[in-house]
């Protein structure tokens, strides 16, 4: 049977083409195709016994696939057009399905999610870029992403703004070439100018096709070092406020919002008061801890202490006294616009991984989603959202951990059942939500966004300007212990802490065989945030990039050698699910996965979706999942799909998990 297999399935595999590859629709059914179908058939319907033969014939089935489509014979824009093909008839779905009670909770909690962040990260490149950006610029970078990407993406869930990771670049790149003597803005344009040239070059070959590669390993890495920079910003917010009442007071203010806001989440997840007080404090409890504090610190004695504040400018203009349009054509030198390639290869290189990685995370596997994924396309527009900023002079905009998983979050649909999980003591006689299907649509990302150019206007500005910086501290804090809490890191550290004894049978990880290997797997984690973390704190910073794009080889690579598949299924896991990286064609992680579930070989193997890294030619499988994916009967409908393997609880994980990969 295994030389049958071969012989019937290697032939057709090696002339598949790359357009299957990517899940366009085949021409018509053809000799070799049935063929094929008929192979992985057979192969899917042996015993396991069997089937675990033949996976040294699966892989050569994969090789052989692979080897058609040469790297030297890249089909130019072939990922954006499949891309908008696919996408393009569900446009204006995603504005009718706007009309739902959902949208208008999620527009205001995505608002406040957003904008916080976003004003604290202002007052640290005020700070450090000696005022060159400041609010209105971050205001206007994220009504840029807003606006751009609700109208003309493929993945109009992602929300887009400015992250903490470019903060680091900008103001590393200001304290390079500042002494230099260079125009920073002017400087800055021609990063934007280059790397909208290098993200539109990854666009047309096609180069989102390796986030195939991108795993939960180099996520939660990232989203380790992310935590951490959030919780060094609120320390150096503290810091500059020298040894008076002044500082004493504002670490006092930093470290009530942070209690106030950590009492909120916790409120919001307790079985405590009723359902709509739980989602009231759940969604809202933040930002109106910064509205009390903001007005708590003008009562008694401490109206005397003058406090730091939130620094804003007129209202629709830039914070120095400079025009919109930077004048990248004047105010530099030839040398300086050739310096700047380095800069922007680093910077696509950042983009390339932070927007991506956003955007599997916002759909991922425990969202029920039903409509496609559009990488490529999207990877177009950011080049075209980072352009415009250079030429404004504004922070450029990205995808944004944990606010586009959030967003994703805020518009499922829910409903209780009761917890059937034989192996988990603890869940016996709870109850658990269940995402029914999510809101998929195009208007509440506009209309944050639209907010949040509201937000320039005078009257608010004055308000924002009242904000005590010890407030925005205490945001950092809040947010940084967030990213902590849901990080995969986390969860197994917890876990190898816990007492061994008080450990549910059914716990996901202590299915791993070696417990070593678990301590293995979580060193080398914090041996990459270790890395990534230190590279930041010099003047090197700007190449930290390099250093995250490197975990996704050391994941495909250096790992497998270390573990067995069956320990990095269980430890590891897909970004997304398989319905979501059609758009790149399949997933790498999923094979592992498969291998590391329990039972039967060829039913886990299926469940995940035997399309996802099949050869080219099948892609009936593919088309298949996707009209059940449609009709809301898709295999990703459950949350114990992702997490389950990782033993993080899913209950209410959006309120309080900052980011699962930034």
């Amino acid at each position: 049977m295994s030389q049958t297999a071969d012989s019937l399935t290697l032939p057709t595999a090696m002339h598949g083409t790359g357009s299957d590859a990517a899940g366009g629709a085949t021409a018509g059914p053809s000799p070799s195709g049935t063929l094929r179908r008929w192979a992985n058939s057979l192969l899917l319907l042996l015993p396991a016994s069997r089937n675990a033969d033949h996976r040294s014939s699966r892989s050569a089935v994969e090789r052989g696939s692979s080897e058609s489509d040469r790297w030297w014979k890249i089909r130019l824009f072939r990922g954006m057009v499949n891309d908008v093909r696919r996408r393009a008839p569900y446009y204006w779905s995603d504005w009718r399905d706007a009309w739902d009670y959902r949208v208008v909770p999620s527009t205001v909690y995505m608002y406040f999610a957003n904008i916080l962040p976003a004003l604290a990260f202002s007052l640290d490149m005020f700070t450090k870029t000696n005022m060159q950006y400041g609010v209105n610029e971050v205001l206007l970078s994220s009504v840029l992403g807003a606006v751009v990407f609700a109208i003309l993406a493929c993945q109009p869930l992602v929300i887009v703004g400015v992250t903490g990771p470019i903060t680091v670049f900008n103001y590393t790149v200001y304290d390079i070439m500042t002494p230099t003597g260079t125009n920073y803005l002017a400087f800055m344009c021609w990063i934007g100018l280059w790397s909208l040239v290098f993200h539109w070059v990854l666009a047309i070959t096609n180069s989102c096709d390796w986030l195939r590669y991108v795993t939960r390993f180099p996520c939660d890495i990232f989203g380790f070092y992310v935590a951490f920079i959030y919780l060094q910003k609120g320390v150096q917010v503290l810091e500059r406020f020298g040894n008076d009442s002044p500082f004493y007071l504002s670490v006092t203010v930093a470290l009530l919002v942070f209690m106030v806001a950590y009492a909120c989440g916790e409120l919001g997840e307790s079985p405590l008061f009723r359902h709509p007080v739980r989602v009231f404090l759940k969604d809202y409890g933040t930002p109106l801890t910064v509205v009390f504090f903001t007005g708590f610190v003008h009562f008694g004695r401490m109206k005397s202490v003058q406090l730091e504040r939130l620094p804003t400018s007129a209202a629709f203009f830039p914070t120095a006294d400079r025009a919109w349009l930077v004048h990248f054509w004047q105010d530099i030198e030839v040398g300086d616009v050739f310096i700047a390639i380095p800069f922007a290869v680093l910077l696509t290189i950042l983009f390339y991984f932070d927007h991506n990685v956003s955007s599997l995370i916002a759909q991922g596997t425990e969202f029920p989603l039903r409509k496609p994924a559009g990488f490529h396309w999207d990877i177009f527009l950011l080049g075209l959202t980072t352009g415009v900023a250079g030429l404004l002079g504004l922070p450029f905009p990205n995808g944004l951990i944990p606010q586009a998983p959030f967003h994703t979050e805020s518009l499922c649909v829910t409903k209780v059942e009761a917890d059937t999980e034989e192996n988990n003591g603890e869940a016996k006689g709870h109850y658990v939500l269940k995402r029914t299907h999510v809101v998929e649509q195009r208007v509440s990302n506009l209309a944050q966004g639209l907010l949040t150019l509201g937000t320039m206007t005078g009257p608010l500005l004055i308000v924002l300007h009242l904000i005590p910086q010890a407030v925005l501290a205490g945001l950092f804090f809040i947010m940084g212990y967030q990213a902590l809490e849901g990080n995969g890191i986390t969860a197994k550290l917890l876990f190898l802490l816990r007492d061994h004894a008080l450990t549910p049978g059914g716990h996901p990880l202590a299915r791993v065989p070696r417990r070593a290997a678990v301590w293995g797997f979580v060193a080398i984690e914090l041996a990459a945030f270790g890395a990534t973390f230190a590279i930041t704190q010099t003047v090197a910073a700007v190449g930290f990039p390099v250093v995250i794009l490197a975990l996704i080889p050391i994941r495909a690579l250096v790992l497998p050698r270390v573990f067995s598949p069956h320990e990095l299924g269980i430890l590891d896991a897909p970004t997304a699910s398989p319905f979501t990286m059609e758009s790149v064609g399949g997933s790498y992680a999923t094979a592992d996965v498969a291998v590391g579930q329990d039972g039967d070989q060829a039913t886990a193997t299926e469940s995940e979706g035997p399309s996802v890294m099949l050869p080219a030619g099948d892609g009936k499988g593919r088309r298949s999942e996707e009209v059940l994916a449609e009709e809301g009967r898709g295999r990703a409908t459950g949350d114990e799909i992702e997490m389950g393997r990782l033993g993080i609880s899913r209950r209410g994980q959006a309120s309080r998990s900052a980011a699962r990969g930034k």
